[in-house]
């Protein structure tokens, strides 16, 4: 790095900082909505404001300038220590081996939070770890701009990564009174960097011959400059109004999906995915496995569909709230007192199955001993991590064993309050078939818990069979209206089929409905602990049942598939008339000599399509994102290659060609770190040059001396001849732009083509004000 050949005290280096922090805490402001509360944006203005002024701090102890980046981002750690260290570090600033393992753990979980999380999101350790990670290498590269190689403009890069991120995520994208404060900072800082700069010259003593004559005012006025800063602020205006307006759109682009909101931190579950294969898993793989007393096994809920969109069924998008957590559960909606519910804990161990999701019992109060962070959904009580997912977890759940009577279900209200009246919805353009189907089964039925016992017992009866095959050969699997239709009139499914066709012709009834997806009670072992009984659960219990809303009660489960699980008593066709014990239904479980009811291999109900394709679309839009910045990033190598071929076209085309010529010679130089004043003439531009090493050769003097003459033939000699190309010119000028690259460290050559001096003076030139007469 070639340090700024102005020398700056320490109160204008201390001003640049400040103008720097202000400007990467603004930026930063724009991921406000996508994560809730401020607590993060201080931890991240903190984190900015110790690295950034830390950085002063070593400059104004003299620390040699290509080190001061290094001793920042050694600072960062330290900062990252001491707010997520933790126990794993030496005085709480001090990292040890330890420190670095939880940080990648950290990084881990920020990646999964990121993936599992809906906007807004909740600020856990592992994504505000990212967050002041990210920051504060953003400060560092801001500073490295500003600080190190004095190109302030080029801080707009780095600034512009937090800005751009809303953009990708929701539909409204980045707020616009933070880009108008965002652009507001970065001029300010482009105002500092010009102040700074211009007292730094007029205080600057020039020695020797070449010392220029001129006297320089005690002070730069400030109202010659008022009409340019007024430009410059309402320039910036202007650009953060096109950035405000044209930030939506980027995430409603075909090339970077729907833009539905959320799109990165989504739930990752799509149910219905890829049904056929998981039904024909041909081996059981171990899910988890869990201890309970005899006759204490629940089934367990991954994920409630409440939304019946016709196609399919899905989960409402409902942002996590950051007070659900999973230590206090609330009492089911709907459960009354009067029902009999007794508390039941149990131990489960996750073996093999992975997901965002947690299997836990519904309903559950509470869950203890689970890593990383874990909230309970509104209404459906259902678990999910925004950090962690269940590998290798072990937990404790305390669930409640809802016990009704018939005679609570059919005395529940039949008026839906406004709450529960989306789990009524149904398509417009129903199959006629759905509507004729209910009529019949339900028409007689005096209340709406006889209507769910009526529509239970039909879907078990003999005329329905299960099969894993029937409905992939005719071309009706899934869980959309059209496929109930086919289902209703072929009369063969698996679970999938018999779940949704009871839900939907449950809210034809009028009877509210939703579907619950996750594993039947599974499968006892010969192991006991401590009395309690181990239970195997395995992908061959993965299930989908329904459940029917009744007031005084709550969401009560029925089993419509036969050959699956266990029918409740309470829902068995008699039941609470004093005819005895039920009798099993037709096409009802029967248990196996392990205890455990008989099911359809393979007929289980995958999770984890959504996965897949959140990745797809993660990386797709990472990679979009990486290319913004990259294209951010190499626009002033691209600028400057247009320019010198708009100067080479000069040249050819005998448009003040030897002008040309000079001009990209010198912008060469520049970007090299040859010391070439914007004001010098060609004779002392070319003396400068020619002291360099690589033109003591014949040639390249040579070369040099030819642009030094024609320029000022041209410039101050009688008009020639225009519009004849000048074949001569141009190899003059390409052989004295290789010596003078030839002459410069590789690391120096790649640095003049992505940060091209020449290019940045000229910005900056363009946004100075201009010196006073007097000058």
């Amino acid at each position: 790095m070639n340090p700024d050949p102005i020398a700056l005290s320490r109160g204008q280096r201390l001003a640049l900082t400040a103008a720097s922090f202000a400007l990467i805490a603004v930026a930063t402001m724009a991921l406000g909505p996508l994560i809730s509360g401020s607590g993060w944006w201080w931890m991240c203005a903190f984190v900015a404001a110790g690295t950034l002024f830390g950085g002063a701090g070593l400059r104004a102890i003299r620390t040699p300038a290509s080190l001061v980046p290094v001793l920042e981002l050694v600072i960062l750690l330290l900062l990252l220590t001491l707010l997520f260290g933790g126990t794993t570090s030496f005085a709480l600033i001090a990292p040890t081996t330890g420190t670095f393992t939880e940080f990648g753990q950290l990084l881990g979980g920020a990646e999964r939070t990121i993936q599992q999380q809906s906007v807004p999101a909740i600020a856990v350790p592992a994504l505000s770890f990212a967050l002041a990670l990210g920051v504060g290498v953003l400060a560092v590269c801001i500073d490295i701009l500003v600080q190190t190689v004095r190109m302030p403009a080029l801080a707009a890069a780095p600034a512009l990564v937090p800005i751009l991120i809303p953009g990708f995520i929701i539909e409204a994208g980045a707020e616009a009174p933070t880009l108008v404060l965002a652009a507001a900072a970065y001029l300010l800082l482009l105002r500092i960097d010009v102040r700074v700069r211009r007292r730094a010259r007029i205080t600057e003593v020039d020695e020797g011959d070449d010392a220029a004559t001129v006297i320089s005012p005690a002070r730069v006025p400030i109202a010659s400059t008022l009409g340019a800063t007024l430009g410059l602020a309402g320039t910036g205006l202007v650009i953060a109004a096109v950035l405000a307006a044209s930030t939506p759109s980027i995430s409603t682009s075909l090339l970077l999906g729907t833009g539905n909101p959320g799109t990165i931190f989504g739930r990752g579950v799509s149910p219905f995915i890829d049904l056929g294969r998981d039904l024909r898993r041909p081996d059981p793989s171990p899910a988890f496995h869990y201890f309970s007393p005899d006759g204490e096994r629940p089934y367990f809920t991954l994920l409630t569909l409440d939304r019946f969109e016709g196609a399919t069924w899905g989960v409402t998008d409902d942002a996590i709230d950051g007070d659900n957590t999973v230590d206090a559960m609330p009492r089911p909606e709907g459960l009354s007192s009067e029902v009999r519910a007794d508390e039941h804990p149990i131990d489960v161990t996750i073996d093999e199955v992975r997901t965002t999701w947690l299997p836990v019992p519904y309903p559950t109060t509470r869950v203890d001993g689970l890593r990383g962070s874990w909230f309970w959904d509104d209404g459906a009580l259902t678990v999910r991590g925004i950090d962690a997912d269940t590998a290798g977890q072990r937990y404790q759940a305390t669930w409640l064993e809802v016990d009704p009577t018939p005679t609570q279900l059919r005395a529940a209200d039949r008026r839906v309050t406004d709450e529960l009246a989306p789990f009524l919805a149904l398509p417009d353009d129903l199959p006629q078939v759905i509507s004729d189907t209910a009529a019949q089964v339900t028409g007689t039925a005096p209340t709406p818990y006889d209507a769910a016992v009526a529509i239970q017992a039909f879907l078990r009866s003999p005329d329905f069979e299960y099969s894993t095959e029937a409905p992939v050969e005719d071309g009706y699997d899934g869980g959309g209206f059209d496929v109930i239709a086919q289902f209703l009139e072929r009369r063969a499914g698996y679970c999938v089929h018999f779940a949704s066709t009871m839900a939907v012709l449950a809210r034809e009834a009028g009877i509210p409905a939703r579907i619950s997806v996750g594993y039947t009670q599974g499968s006892p072992s010969q192991e006991r602990v401590g009395g309690l009984q181990r239970i195997e659960v395995d992908s061959h219990d993965l299930h989908a049942w329904p459940e029917l809303y009744f007031e005084g009660v709550g969401w009560v489960p029925f089993e419509p598939t036969p050959g699956r699980g266990l029918v409740p008593d309470y829902s068995r066709p008699g039941a609470g008339e004093g005819a005895g014990p039920p009798v099993p239904q037709p096409g009802s479980a029967a248990p196996s000599a392990s205890g455990r009811a008989e099911v359809d291999p393979g007929g289980g109900l995958t999770g984890t399509g959504g996965g897949l394709a959140f990745a797809e679309s993660w990386w797709l839009r990472g990679g979009v994102i990486a290319l913004l910045v990259a294209a951010i990033l190499l626009a002033p190598a691209a600028l400057r290659a247009g320019q010198r071929a708009s100067r080479s076209r000069r040249i050819m085309r005998g448009e003040r060609p030897a002008d040309a010529a000079w001009s990209e010679l010198t912008a060469t130089a520049r970007d090299l770190g040859v010391d070439v004043g914007v004001f010098d003439t060609p004779r002392a531009v070319a003396a400068r040059i020619a002291d360099r090493e690589g033109f003591a050769d014949d040639a390249a003097r040579t070369a040099l001396i030819s642009l030094r003459d024609a320029v000022e033939r041209e410039r101050y000699g009688p008009a020639g001849r225009a519009g004849a190309p000048d074949t001569d010119l141009i190899d003059a000028l390409d052989t004295a732009r290789a010596v003078l690259a030839a002459d410069e460290r590789p690391v120096d050559r790649v640095r003049a083509v992505l940060v091209p001096r020449s290019l940045v003076d000229r910005a900056q030139a363009a946004f100075s004000e201009r010196l006073s007469a007097g000058t």
